[in-house]
């Protein structure tokens, strides 16, 4: 039986229910992770067998707190509620935190009424009691009609009696009665289902509750007309009754909800202020919980800038090892060239990776269990929300300082799509860590390290702190001008629950960064592995044979040298020289001299042109490439060799190839430009289009043409050098 066909267990629930830590308790690390259609959401599946034998496909769907949907996102779960398809639920487990009950049930009532079988899965109820709270399951599933289940479900307890009701659910399932509604809300929702295909039932009710409340917003723009011209006719209608549907319609749900709990919930000790409340004087300060936030994270920078460096230096020396034995096993060729420098250096591109995504999301994931991260969101809002971002885009923006790619997946945490693509189209302008062989090497070759700027701090020094200092600006002037064009809309304002805190648990830490990380090696990791394919390609291809035999005759008379340390010298003078030949005869160094008349305004020369298109792999390639450009070999941003070779260099009409200007101009042009391809894979991949990712390279590219055109021209007409 295929996934299609086994019956789809559908998992429910608001936001930090503990409907994720429910899901891993039953599905493990077996859960397959994808996306619904059509939106860069995580849906998480897992074929489950029960203790009969019988199987069926658990499907877990994004936290909400109701059935209403303006976006997309949540969009995701009403669809799945409300299906009609292959994927219609054979039953719901709609979990629900006993220590927030009102919440649950508000939501809970609605799932409830679309006439599936259902289970309430009642989860933290140890914390429920700790907290004076007595919730009678047993009541509630009278009051509810249908099995409700206490569990803690980070200690399992309650399991086997979840998937003892869930077993029977499915061979017996209970068919729900149509939601009882009255007066102008009757009226208005059967005006709308009239609308509706299909026989009048309880399902057919709440998909017109969902219009009423839900349509009227650009977000849902496939919505059939007529559903929403019937939802706009009976929303005037109520209005000329002098009835606001919303508020009656929440109303009804809320009174529904207080008859439920005066029932089933007795204090057991009288309510006291939570540690929670207490911690969060501190934590939801102005001062001290700006403080706080800053230590976090000062702690989860220095991890992805500094305590990931020893696994990526172990990764990159495998990569090394690699292609060395390869080679060596291999005969010299056009075959092991690609193995080597295209398909093994690929692969390279992408788990070297790997271990500051992986780092990034066991920091994100424990502080979101933790419920930390909430209230980050709530002290950053203010500060980001002068330029339009969300106060959850503070960490993904953090996090581009150590590299772009785990930044722009951090952006996940952000509900509403627009907050989101507007973080990640801005992020990769903050100055990664790429960057900054870039700039050591510049600003080493055209800074004397003697000059000093303010007292004891170097000239070179200041303009690095300076580039930083720019990527920020740019990336919020941006984001400014992001969400009053191509993105506009008005900032939604920061609506989010501040949950109590809780011990992460380290099961889900583990399962969350692993499928996430996998998530990137089989999604971007195959477009990066391929756009590293092409550019090896370009920057190899076509080789001229008389290049070969030329340097080969010069080889041989190398050979004939008597001193050995001469000879080898000399070998490793040709080597050098005949890559940086091949690579000005490749296409991608004939594309870098194409472009030269376009680079000219920018004070930059056909060989950093080159430059250029090779840190299209990786900004910091852009160092490698200048050693084979210059003929200087293997080379880093402490090679002296490259260092005076581009001191050294000149133009046809004498002027040197590097000035200050020009070094400025350069780590300016590098500062903004989109030059990682790894990047524009990645947003690709969470924004669902390459749209989004052209975007983001149009702009990024435009806007580092002519900020380095103003920088480089204003500077001449300074008389700067």
């Amino acid at each position: 039986m295929s996934e299609q066909t086994l019956p789809h267990v559908l998992f429910v629930g608001n936001p930090n229910s503990g409907k994720t830590t429910l899901f891993n308790l039953l599905t493990g690390a077996r859960a397959k992770v994808g996306n619904y259609p059509g939106v860069t959401v995580d849906r998480r599946t897992a074929e489950l067998a029960l203790s009969s034998g019988a199987r069926c496909l658990a499907v877990d769907t994004p936290g909400t707190y109701s059935l209403t949907a303006r976006s997309p996102e949540e969009r995701v779960a009403v669809d799945a509620v409300l299906a009609t398809d292959a994927e219609a639920p054979a039953v719901i487990v709609l979990v629900v935190d006993a220590t927030t009950l009102a919440r649950g049930l508000y939501f809970g009532t609605q799932v409830l009424d679309a006439g599936r079988p259902t289970i309430v899965a009642l989860t933290m109820t140890d914390e429920a009691e700790k907290a004076g709270l007595e919730v009678n399951h047993e009541a509630l599933a009278r009051e509810l009609g249908c099995p409700v289940i206490p569990m803690v479900a980070n200690r399992g307890i309650g399991k086997p009696a979840l998937l003892a009701a869930l077993e029977a659910s499915l061979t017996s399932p209970a068919e729900r009665p149509r939601p009882r509604l009255e007066g102008d809300i009757a009226r208005a929702t059967d005006h709308v289902a009239r609308a509706l295909p299909g026989e009048d039932g309880p399902l057919k009710t709440t998909r017109a509750l969902w219009a009423l409340l839900s349509l009227g917003d650009d977000e849902l723009p496939d919505v059939d007309q007529r559903l929403r011209d019937a939802s706009a006719e009976a929303r005037s209608q109520a209005a000329e009754r002098g009835v606001n549907l919303d508020e009656a319609i929440v109303a009804h749900r809320y009174k529904r909800v207080d008859a439920i709990l005066e029932k089933v919930v007795v204090r057991t000790a009288p309510e006291k202020r939570s540690l929670s409340a207490r911690i969060d004087d501190v934590l939801l300060h102005p001062a001290w919980g700006l403080l706080v936030f800053t230590f976090v994270m000062a702690v989860v920078f220095q991890a992805l800038f500094s305590w990931a460096e020893p696994a990526i230096g172990l990764l990159e020396a495998g990569i090394d090892a690699t292609k060395g034995a390869l080679t060596a096993a291999l005969p010299a060729g056009a075959f092991t060239d690609l193995l080597t420098n295209g398909v093994v250096a690929g692969v390279g591109n992408v788990i070297v990776f790997v271990p500051q995504i992986a780092l990034l999301f066991v920091f994100i994931t424990a502080l979101e269990d933790s419920g930390y991260l909430a209230r980050v969101a709530f002290v950053i809002d203010r500060l980001m929300g002068g330029v339009g971002l969300h106060g959850r885009a503070f960490v993904p923006m953090l996090s581009g300082f150590a590299c772009a790619i785990p930044a722009v997946m951090a952006t996940r945490t952000i509900e509403s799509r627009k907050d989101r693509l507007v973080t990640m189209l801005v992020v990769p302008l903050v100055t990664c860590s790429a960057r900054l062989p870039v700039y050591v090497l510049i600003t080493a070759t055209v800074f004397a390290p003697e000059r000093t700027l303010f007292g004891p701090f170097s000239l070179g020094a200041a303009v690095l702190l300076a580039m930083y200092a720019t990527s920020v600006l740019f990336a919020l002037g941006s984001a400014f001008v992001l969400r009053r064009t191509v993105l506009k809309g008005p900032r939604p304002p920061l609506v989010l629950e501040l949950p109590p805190y809780r011990r992460p648990s380290v099961r889900n830490i583990l399962l969350a960064t692993w499928q996430r990380t996998r998530r990137f090696l089989l999604d971007a990791g195959t477009v990066i592995l391929a756009l590293t394919i092409v550019l090896w390609g370009l920057l190899t291809y076509p080789k001229d044979e008389a290049v070969t035999q030329r340097f080969e005759g010069l080889r041989a008379e190398a050979a004939e040298i008597a001193d050995e340390e001469q000879r080898a010298e000399r070998l490793a003078t040709l080597d050098a020289a005949e890559r940086g030949e091949r690579l000005r005869g490749s296409a991608g160094g004939r594309i870098g001299a194409a472009i030269e008349p376009a680079l000219e305004p920018l004070g930059f020369e056909w060989r950093l042109g080159i430059g250029i298109l090779g840190a299209f792999a990786a900004r910091e390639v852009f160092v490698s490439t200048l050693g084979i450009v210059f003929d200087v070999g293997e080379a880093d941003e402490q090679s002296e060799g490259l260092r005076d070779a581009l001191r050294e260099a000149k133009r046809p009409d004498g002027s040197p190839v590097m000035t200050p200007l020009i070094g400025v101009a350069l780590m300016v042009f590098f500062v903004l430009a989109c030059q990682c391809m790894s990047t524009i894979a990645v947003v690709r991949r969470e924004s669902g289009s390459w749209k989004w990712a052209g975007l983001m390279l149009g702009y990024m590219t435009l806007l580092a043409y002519v900020v380095t055109l103003l920088v480089y021209q204003g500077g001449k007409a300074l008389g700067l050098s």
